[in-house]
């Protein structure tokens, strides 16, 4: 990384931590000064921080150890990868039955991230793919997590203005993404009618985690001139794989 836009308070408070990991509930202040060179009063200024923050725990004996933070950041990590793997397991089923596009994707701010993709073996391909983003209010499994949000909370994710139009049927305004979202509220799933890519349509439901949050969701895409008769079939398969995942997380 290039070293011109580095902050070196995160550099002192990433080697803090590592020594913590490495030695839990064993170093005190005057340790992790020796060990990583950090004078004791920028020392003392970190540990206040980061024990504010719940990064640290001071223990008994004035020694630290990793914080609950960790814990909870540990636990998003390894539910996401383990959401990858078994969307890898489980999804080649719905894909077999309807010989369709399966996807997986998570809401990152305004935006919606695929995580990974089982695609039918058809001469037709989608143009998302693992990693790729896009503005969440113009993809079904999007609009599904926006659902989840406050109406506030959507509106401050986009500029009025700010809408691209990837197709005519793109949503253009905070207003029209405002009604759509309350339909999939009512509805339960989300759909996109060639709202992407022309030529396309998609229907989307949520996966929730044990306290039953929104953390991803699963959709199936398929051309057009399937949709009519697929519709209802793929919303059957798509809600009994959310299900299947929702369970494993």
């Amino acid at each position: 990384m290039e070293r011109k836009y580095w902050v070196p308070a995160l550099e002192r408070a990433n080697n803090v931590l590592l020594e913590l990991a490495g030695q839990p509930s064993k170093l005190k202040l005057m340790d992790l000064s020796a060990a990583t060179g950090i004078n004791k009063s920028t020392m003392f200024s970190l540990l206040q921080t980061m024990e504010a923050l719940n990064w640290v725990n001071k223990e008994k004996g004035d020694t630290y150890s990793l914080g609950s933070v960790f814990g909870v950041m540990g636990n998003a990590y390894f539910a996401g990868m383990n959401l990858v793997k078994q969307f890898e397991e489980k999804a080649n089923h719905s894909m077999e039955r309807l010989g369709e596009a399966i996807q997986l994707a998570r809401l990152e701010k305004g935006e919606l991230v695929y995580l990974a993709k089982k695609e039918a073996a058809t001469h037709v391909r989608l143009i998302s793919e693992p990693g790729m983003r896009l503005p969440a209010y113009a993809t079904a499994m999007g609009k599904m997590l926006l659902s989840a949000l406050d109406n506030d909370q959507v509106l401050a994710l986009y500029k009025e203005g700010s809408y691209q139009a990837f197709t005519p049927n793109t949503v253009q305004s905070g207003e029209e993404l405002l009604k759509q979202l309350q339909v999939v509220r009512e509805r339960g799933y989300a759909i996109d009618l060639e709202e992407i890519a022309l030529g396309f349509c998609c229907i989307a439901v949520p996966i929730v985690d044990r306290n039953g949050s929104r953390i991803a969701a699963v959709s199936c895409s398929m051309s057009v001139h399937q949709w009519p008769q697929k519709q209802e079939l793929a919303k059957h398969e798509i809600e009994q794989l959310a299900h299947a995942l929702s369970v494993t997380i």
